[in-house]
């Protein structure tokens, strides 16, 4: 098999290649190496997954961009069998910031990686990683409760893929990921691609450089361990349901071994895998030894206090469900930051 992953430097990316050169796939790399330089970091960060790959010689890296037909048409060369779209701008606050960056990245660059794919190896099975910013703010509609640690759903366990993606504020974003969203449901259908849309939850796991604006679970393990601040937007009540990057990378498999020809699924956690900033914040203080040092700001925009995944559709259709307890999740990364202290 061969196995196309834009991104592949990334936190998603880069377990996905692993994943696959382990099975013995033939797998290309595409990254244009910019992650740093976007998030204005002074050191470098996906340049070590990058040089991580390398030990595997079944991997091929191509540095481009996919914005770029040339660069991706090097990439899918003879043709692939798969295509797995990490690539992105995954920056909230920094796609309020660089909003015609954003859009051209996550919006042109899927568009420009799909069209190249239906030239060159229509059969080929593609993945494309969404997010649960698609929903916007009408995730915000879910009456919630307040306790001392955490706001709850009071009348659901978790956003469906059956939740409107319309007439909703989602920041630019949003906005840019609903359109590469979109397109790759287009593809499927107008063109009739074998397409699986991932819309995803808070991803994380080893080989992650967080950053205050994206990545917080890395971010806020690098902060306590190295003594730096952490900034939290609102009260720290905010719920996310966290998945660790090994259990996303087995769905994909179960989608490109399917006989599915095309879905969307929300993935995460679910109800059973979540947490508080809080109550992280305080699990790594135990965990660490260490104190964090905190201060509170205002709520950044389109920042929903709760998001949870029904994973019901993709339990059902996929047979999937998460292995990796955030417990087991977390200590796994907090070694990886600990070995690593020269990376951030």
């Amino acid at each position: 098999m061969r196995i196309l992953i834009t991104g592949g430097a990334g936190l998603v990316g880069s377990h996905a290649a692993e994943y696959y050169a382990k099975k013995g796939a033939e797998v290309i790399v595409l990254d244009n190496l910019m992650r740093s330089q976007l998030f204005g970091y002074d050191k470098k960060s996906v340049e070590y997954n990058w040089h991580w790959l390398e030990r595997y010689p079944n991997i091929q890296l191509i540095k481009g961009d996919v914005r770029n037909e040339e660069d991706v048409n090097r990439a899918i060369g003879r043709g692939v069998d798969v295509v797995i779209h990490t690539a992105g701008q995954p920056g909230v606050p920094l796609s309020i910031r660089i909003p015609k960056e954003d859009f051209s990245i996550n919006a042109f660059g899927t568009l420009n990686v799909l069209e190249c794919v239906r030239q060159k190896c229509p059969d080929a099975a593609f993945i494309y990683c969404s997010t649960n910013k698609v929903y916007g703010e009408n995730v915000d509609k879910i009456l919630l409760e307040e306790q001392k640690t955490r706001y709850v759903y009071k009348e659901t366990k978790g956003v469906s893929e059956k939740m409107s993606i319309d007439h909703t504020g989602h920041t630019p974003y949003g906005a840019s990921k609903y359109v590469g969203d979109l397109y790759t449901q287009e593809y499927a259908r107008i063109y009739g691609m074998k397409t699986g849309v991932f819309r995803m939850s808070c991803i994380y796991g080893t080989r992650q450089f967080g950053f205050e604006d994206q990545g917080w679970v890395a971010w806020f393990i690098i902060a306590v361990l190295s003594g730096k601040p952490i900034t939290i937007y609102g009260d720290g009540k905010q719920v996310r349901d966290l998945l660790y990057v090994d259990d996303l990378v087995q769905a994909y498999d179960f989608f490109i071994q399917s006989d599915i020809k095309h879905g969307v699924w929300n993935i995460g956690g679910g109800a059973t895998n979540t947490t508080s900033l809080l109550e992280f914040i305080e699990f790594l203080e135990k965990e660490t030894g260490k104190k964090a040092k905190i201060t509170f700001n205002d709520w950044r925009p389109s920042d929903q206090k709760v998001y949870i995944s029904d994973l019901s559709k993709v339990n059902k259709e996929l047979e999937w469900k998460p292995y990796i307890s955030p417990e087991n999740g977390y200590r796994t990364l907090i070694t990886w930051v600990k070995e690593n202290p020269t990376l951030f």
